[in-house]
């Protein structure tokens, strides 16, 4: 059992996040707080919903809107996985460090695509227009004599 497992009726889990019953099936209802169901369709909530009631709660005597609360907590949501991926992608390139002391972890190949190279070793470009123009005075940047 964690924190994600619905286990509390509503009279319960309204009394956890110190709400009157009626406000959990509103809260269901507009998609701000939606508990799990059981196969006779009964409302469970779990740790988590009850923390997040308790945050609507909040939320809501800090003066937001519901609307304003509910996006609120579906911008928490994207940020907790956003973080989640980050780990997971630093956990992923240390392993590939580890394994692969030798290599980069990627480079970007002539067309686009991600190569591995060995260390000290550049991707060789094809550049068959290469247009330059020398800082002038005026443009903003330093002239450079020469």
């Amino acid at each position: 059992m964690d924190r994600f497992t619905p286990v509390f009726a509503i009279a319960a889990a309204a009394d956890l996040a110190e709400m009157h019953p009626q406000t959990l099936r509103q809260y269901d209802r507009i998609g701000l707080v939606s508990p799990q169901r059981t196969s006779g369709n009964t409302r469970r909530y779990s740790l988590h919903d009850v923390e997040r009631l308790r945050e609507v709660s909040r939320l809501s005597a800090e003066g937001l809107s519901l609307e304003g609360i509910r996006r609120v907590l579906e911008l928490e949501d994207r940020v907790r996985a956003l973080d989640a991926r980050v780990r997971e992608l630093e956990r992923a390139l240390s392993t590939e460090m580890l394994n692969r002391p030798d290599r980069r972890v990627f480079a970007a190949g002539a067309a686009g695509e991600v190569v591995t190279l060995k260390r000290g070793t550049r991707v060789r470009r094809n550049a068959d227009v290469v247009v330059w123009r020398p800082l002038g005075r005026g443009d903003g940047g330093e002239h450079r004599g020469g």
